[in-house]
């Protein structure tokens, strides 16, 4: 169970999926000792550097142009020297990657662009590792922010092939899949993930987690979160899901992506304490630190701070990444 594979099928990730909970985690906790066994979760700080009027039409997100309902305030693109502020601040905080992103469909050449190699070169400065979510890239795109010291490109799935449809009518999967295959080529690394809670089946899920483990390597980096409904979007009336399924997926996630980090992103601050200390011990290592994930609300810092003192002795500590 510990080897790296890159032929699951979805039923055998289906079995994994539905085991007895205690059973999969258990699996999973094994797993990951076998691969992290310093016990490190990492804190990584997210910001909205561009904010709003983004021309996609992803039926979860607030910052979409086509859903005028939201109650959201549009900012423009910040200036790097209050970015990298902000990132310095995050690093006295205890942060160790700092993440920014701009709601845009894709990146285009320009000012823009060369701002944000500018926070890219300069949140390395900081001894951080860096990451930037900016929608599609082209090759030449991904081969300056790597020369511009880029750690990280975060480009999610969200679900499974199948289901995608139902939630982004304005890009498809395959263009996902060529960016991340741009970023790949250019040696950056690789943060995708994807949404649970927005009214996909177990196998969606689990074809999702097929793709992921289709790249060869796996991601280094693997982003799990849970729906925040938010009212205005076509996805505002959803329950929220029930953390135990966040539980199996972290866990599912562990074992099939044994050396990965796997980040407990959006959602998080309705998981409970309990299900957050499930999440770790299922194979999560890495949360973000923060009061808020780009324009959605994250759990306090004091929160996590109590959180990982109650899962001690040992303190989340930063680690050089993977």
């Amino acid at each position: 169970m510990s080897g790296i594979r890159h032929d699951w099928s979805v039923e055998e990730l289906l079995a994994l999926y539905r085991l007895p909970l205690l059973d999969l985690v258990g699996r999973a906790n094994a797993v990951h000792r076998q691969h992290h066994p310093d016990g490190e979760i990492q804190k990584a700080s997210l910001l909205s550097i561009k904010t709003g009027a983004c021309p996609e039409d992803c039926a979860y997100c607030p910052q979409s142009a086509h859903h005028r309902e939201v109650d959201l305030e549009r900012d423009g693109l910040m200036d790097p020297e209050r970015v990298l502020a902000m990132a310095a601040r995050a690093k006295q905080a205890g942060a160790d990657r700092f993440c920014m992103g701009a709601a845009w469909r894709e990146v285009r050449d320009g000012k823009a662009f060369d701002a944000v190699l500018t926070m890219v070169s300069g949140v390395r400065a900081l001894g951080m590792e860096a990451c930037v979510t900016l929608g599609m890239l082209k090759p030449h795109q991904a081969r300056r922010l790597a020369e511009a010291g880029l750690t990280a490109y975060n480009h999610n799935l969200d679900t499974g092939p199948e289901f995608y449809g139902q939630i982004i009518t304005t890009r498809t999967y395959q263009d996902r899949l060529e960016t991340l295959a741009h970023v790949r080529a250019s040696g950056i690394e690789l943060c995708c993930g994807g949404i649970l809670g927005m009214g996909e089946s177990d196998r969606d899920r689990m074809a999702m987690v097929q793709v992921l483990a289709g790249f060869d390597p796996h991601p280094e980096s693997v982003p799990i979160n849970a729906l925040v409904p938010v009212p205005g979007t076509p996805l505002g009336g959803r329950e929220r899901i029930d953390p135990l399924e966040i539980v199996r997926m972290v866990a599912v996630t562990r074992l099939v992506l044994p050396q990965t980090t796997v980040r407990l992103s959006a959602g998080r601050s309705h998981l409970g304490r309990e299900a957050q200390i499930l999440c770790l011990l299922a194979g999560a290592n890495s949360i973000f630190y923060g009061d808020r994930l780009l324009t959605t609300p994250n759990a306090e810092a004091d929160d996590d701070d109590l959180l990982l003192a109650a899962i001690g002795p040992r303190e989340a500590v930063a680690h050089a990444g993977r």
